[in-house]
């Protein structure tokens, strides 16, 4: 692990995996987590790339900073980190607000970017997105990230793999409570002013969407249209998985990303 300064003074947690002199690939994970969310994909992501992950700012071990944190500043996070390791370009998988990260990353900085995969995460938000948000944020006002976090399995891993995996189950939740509440909060600000559809029509990196064919926070209707609205979007729906589908399915998830990657 590393801990990387960034163009505004902050520091990032990263880590790197995978030979030197491979190909890069940078991962970016969800609100309520941190880099090891992306375990379960290592050891395929490996055979073929040299693998950048990160802490957000505000989650894991990476700073806190006052917020809000706009999908400018996160963007400019992902850039400043690739600067510091002289990652010229990169192929990119994003889940969630990671996906969302990646979307603005497509949008600004298209040619810093091969293949995207982007999975479980919106494009915009509509009043009843942001009102979520809202609620979020007043609850994790008063009790912390522990106040989210029974809910949060509840939208990211189904009741037969909770039920199947108990042990891996306490570990996921003990990272969403364990997320710093200030971070989080400063994300949901940053999330209630997403607004990426208009522009993806501009998008022309080769691109994957994928989703839990059971995601509530961004169902697969919305997740089609996504898509759709993307020039050449692959899509793929993972059967039985929640928001979270690259823990609660890995073998679906990791099946879709390899062919996509061609690993």
């Amino acid at each position: 692990m590393t801990r990387v300064r960034l163009s505004d003074g902050t520091l990032l947690n990263t880590r790197l995996d995978g030979p030197e002199g491979a190909p890069w690939l940078v991962m970016s994970n969800s609100l309520g987590s941190n880099l090891s969310m992306w375990d379960g994909q290592i050891d395929l992501l490996t055979r073929k790339y040299r693998v950048l992950r990160y802490d957000h700012r505000g989650h894991g071990a990476s700073d806190v900073p006052p917020g809000p944190y706009t999908f400018d500043r996160l963007t400019a996070d992902v850039i400043d980190l690739m600067d510091h390791h002289g990652i010229g370009t990169a192929d990119y998988i994003g889940l969630s607000m990671g996906a969302m990260t990646g979307m603005g990353l497509a949008i600004h900085h298209a040619p810093r970017f091969g293949h995207m995969v982007l999975a479980d995460g919106r494009a915009d938000a509509p009043e009843m997105f942001k009102a979520m948000w809202d609620q979020r944020i007043a609850v994790v006002s008063e009790y912390g990230t522990e106040g989210v976090a029974d809910g949060t399995l509840g939208m990211w891993l189904s009741a037969d793999w909770r039920a199947e995996n108990p042990e891996a189950t306490r570990a996921v939740r003990d990272m969403i409570a364990a997320t710093d509440p200030k971070g989080y909060i400063a994300c949901c600000q940053g999330l209630k002013d997403l607004d990426y559809l208009k522009d993806l029509g501009s998008v022309g990196n080769p691109g994957l969407h994928t989703c839990g064919a059971n995601d509530k926070g961004a169902p697969p209707e919305v997740m089609r249209a996504r898509a759709k609205a993307t020039p050449g979007a692959a899509y793929v729906e993972i059967p039985n998985a929640g928001h979270v589908p690259n823990i609660n399915r890995p073998q679906a998830f990791n099946a879709a990303i390899a062919d996509f990657l061609d690993i």
